[in-house]
């Protein structure tokens, strides 16, 4: 069984969730911080440089992915990995039997984000994809709609 477990800041990984959701139905889970980030978009980029250094792991949270096999994980790009709470996430949850497939969101570079998934989580990756944002467009639109198609396969 496949779900779609993500956190979004600005609203672009949530976007293309949204198409996930409404193309498969597949159940949605959102990585909520308990303490809800600044909406100051410099102050969350001045933070998120500490809390990647740092390996800051913020509460969450709880989430029930005991019946998921597979986890489509949306994440953006903070700081060449991904984000904050989906770093918790990687963390808290035992993920080492389940298949991730990382939908990752950036607006420039990807860095290390999809090792650092593998690496944290211990699963089996497939199917990783990496979409850039410019401002609030989707710049690979023909990408995101093949890799999208391709999850019914």
């Amino acid at each position: 069984m496949r779900a779609v477990v993500f956190y979004s800041y600005s609203g672009h990984t949530k976007e293309l969730v949204s198409k996930i959701k409404e193309k498969y139905g597949y159940d949605i889970l959102e990585i909520k911080p308990v303490e809800a980030y600044s909406d100051n978009y410099d102050e969350v980029v001045e933070r998120a440089v500490d809390d990647t250094k740092n390996n800051y792991q913020p509460e969450i949270m709880d989430l029930d992915i005991s019946k998921y096999d597979e986890l489509i994980l949306g994440t953006p790009v903070w700081w060449y990995t991904v984000a904050s709470p989906v770093n918790t996430f990687l963390n808290k949850y035992n993920l080492k039997d389940k298949t991730i497939i990382p939908l990752v969101t950036n607006g420039g570079w990807l860095g290390h984000t999809i090792d650092d998934i593998a690496e944290k989580s211990g699963s089996r990756i497939k199917d990783a994809i990496s979409l850039k944002f410019d401002g609030n467009k989707l710049c690979e639109k023909e990408k995101f709609e093949k890799w999208l198609k391709g999850l019914g396969d």
